[in-house]
C-alpha cells in the first residue's frame, strides 16, 4: 500500500510540476518592444451615435494601407558578407571546362541558374560517381532532385517528366563536355 501511495503522489507532482510549466508558458508577457499601430477611416463612424436604418456595407469603409516595420522590410542594398564567414564570399569562377559543360547546356535547350553553380556542382557529381562505379539509376535519380532544385532556384517549374529529361542531359553533357 506505501508503493501505491508513493506513486499516485509522485504521479501528482509530477502533473502539478507539468501543469505549472505549461501555464508559464502561456502568459502574456512578449518580448515585444512597441505594439503597431493601425489607422483606420471608421474610427469617425464608431461616434455616431444614431441608429441608421439601412445597415452599411463594409465596402463603405476602408482601411487606410499600412507599411510594414522596418523589419520586415528588404534591405535597399546587398549586405557585405562578414568576416570569417565561412563560406566563399565571391561567385565561384568558371574555368575551361565548365564553360564547356555550361554551353553545351545552352546548346541542348537548358538554361542554368545563376551563374551556373548549381549545374558545375552537379556535373562534379556525375563525374565523382562515374569513377566510383555509382549505379547509373542511382546517378539518375540524384541528378533529376538537382535539377528540381535548379528549377526551383531560377523560379521555374518543372514536370517530374521534364525534370527526368533534362537530367539525363546533364548527364550527357558532363560525360562529354566535363569529366575527364
Amino acid at each position: 500500500m506505501s508503493s501505491r501511495f508513493v506513486r499516485v503522489v509522485s504521479t501528482g507532482a509530477f502533473v502539478l510540476l507539468a501543469g505549472a510549466t505549461l501555464a508559464a508558458c502561456g502568459s502574456d508577457d512578449s518580448s515585444a518592444s512597441s505594439t503597431p499601430s493601425f489607422t483606420s477611416s471608421t474610427t469617425s463612424a464608431a461616434t455616431t451615435t444614431a441608429p441608421s436604418s439601412t445597415p452599411q456595407a463594409s465596402s463603405s469603409t476602408s482601411a487606410a494601407p499600412t507599411s510594414p516595420g522596418a523589419a520586415a522590410t528588404a534591405p535597399e542594398q546587398a549586405e557585405p558578407v562578414p568576416s570569417g564567414f565561412p563560406g566563399p564570399t565571391e561567385p565561384a569562377n568558371v574555368d575551361a571546362r565548365g564553360q564547356a559543360f555550361l554551353d553545351e547546356l545552352k546548346t541542348k535547350g537548358v538554361t542554368v541558374a545563376g551563374n551556373g553553380e548549381i549545374a558545375i556542382s552537379t556535373a562534379n557529381y556525375i563525374c565523382a560517381a562515374k569513377r566510383q562505379g555509382v549505379p547509373n539509376d542511382q546517378i539518375s535519380t540524384f541528378v533529376t532532385a538537382n535539377v528540381g532544385s535548379e528549377a526551383a532556384a531560377s523560379g521555374a517549374e518543372i514536370t517530374a517528366e521534364q525534370a527526368g529529361a533534362t537530367a539525363q542531359t546533364y548527364i550527357d553533357a558532363a560525360s562529354a563536355k566535363y569529366c575527364s
